[in-house]
């Protein structure tokens, strides 16, 4: 008999370029932006900012604190924002490309990885022998992946996951212009490429529900995995939160949104997990300045409990910091700093947290 599912859920999981850099087998380090030109500079900015940051480190180092939480999970499913690939054919016209070395892939199964969500705007960074590349490396490394493929068919279906005691969980995964995924990036019957959401309209969030039911069994979990909105502000569109309530009407029992380089609201729609905006979770912008009221360099687990049916039963999140290229849990100000502003960013849609220790949990009481 199936059992409670345990996940990990984060925002945008960024192991190129700077963070590539120092993994055991750094990539070329050429770049192609207005600014910076060589993915070191990106390590010696996070230096000049907190001390020295270690070259060619053993897999689990990035990961840090996090990596016992992580793995106490029954499933792990990331946005993998960075194309995997030793491919020098940069997209035209692109202000930053990411790329991680495809012999570092390691780095994602020592974390034990279950799941990829590549519909997002970096994952054409290198074209497409960039983004061929990426799938032939994931499928090598036995990572299943949702949201870019050889053609709208691989791109359109969700990763298959055998849930721990039983039962499936089914990820789609969808990139939205919302978030700067180009239209041109968009698979099709004969190219490659992203999941791509032409808007949030009804007609597209039945659209998903079509895809959800035309694979989704008695006993699956549902997740859908969104790269959609800004990357700084806390407002959540009428229209994402209208799509939302949409898909978990048609079959959704998380929605599962990034894009946002912070933490954003998150609901509990008909007893259903839905995050707006995860944050981002391992990035190399340490030492890069601006929009620092938003505490970007603060990072969250989200760790929900789903019974059965998909319902949420608890959600526990860990707030983490990077520093050195790592991280870190973060201290308790910075962990009462982030629950003060969950508590009123998601007052709206009527949640409230608390504080456990070095977590903080949602309160069942306004939620359930």
């Amino acid at each position: 008999m199936a059992s409670d599912l345990h996940l990990f859920l984060c925002g945008d999981v960024m192991t190129g370029r700077g963070i590539d850099q120092i993994l055991p087998v750094p990539s070329n380090p050429v770049l192609y932006e207005s600014f910076v030109t060589d993915a070191r500079e990106y390590v010696e900015l996070a230096e000049a900012a907190h001390g020295p940051v270690p070259r060619q480190v053993d897999l689990d180092y990035i990961w840090g604190d996090a990596l016992a939480e992580m793995r106490v999970a029954d499933l792990r499913i990331i946005n993998l924002e960075t194309a995997i690939t030793s491919s020098e054919d940069a997209w035209p016209g692109k202000a930053v490309h990411y790329r991680m070395n495809p012999a570092n892939i390691a780095c994602l199964k020592s974390a034990r990885v279950d799941c990829c969500s590549l519909a997002n705007n970096h994952c054409l960074d290198w074209g497409y022998p960039g983004l061929f590349e990426t799938l032939d490396a994931l499928d090598a490394a036995g990572i299943p992946h949702a949201g870019a493929g050889r053609n709208i068919a691989e791109a359109a279906a969700p990763a298959v996951l055998d849930a721990p005691g039983g039962g499936r969980v089914l990820v789609f995964a969808y990139g939205s212009p919302t978030s700067g995924v180009p239209a041109e990036w968009s698979a099709r019957e004969a190219r490659a490429g992203v999941n791509f959401l032409e808007d949030l309209s009804n007609e597209a969030a039945a659209g998903v529900a079509e895809n959800i039911a035309q694979i989704k069994q008695s006993g699956d979990i549902v997740i859908v995995s969104i790269h959609w909105g800004d990357n700084w502000g806390y407002e959540i569109p009428t229209e994402q939160t209208d799509f939302a309530h949409a898909l978990i009407a048609g079959g959704a029992d998380v929605v599962h949104g990034h894009s946002s380089h912070h933490v954003k609201a998150l609901e509990v729609h008909r007893g259903r997990l839905i995050l707006y905006g995860c944050g981002d979770f391992l990035t190399d912008y340490e030492g890069i300045t601006g929009f620092e009221q938003f505490r970007g360099d603060l990072s969250v687990l989200y760790l929900p409990t789903l019974a059965q049916d998909g319902r949420l039963l608890d959600l526990r999140m860990i707030p983490m910091q990077m520093r050195q290229f790592r991280l870190n849990r973060a201290g308790n100000s910075d962990v009462r700093w982030l629950c003060d502003v969950l508590n009123k960013q998601s007052e709206p849609f009527g949640v409230r947290f608390d504080i456990a220790g070095e977590a903080i949990t949602l309160q069942r009481g306004s939620a359930f």
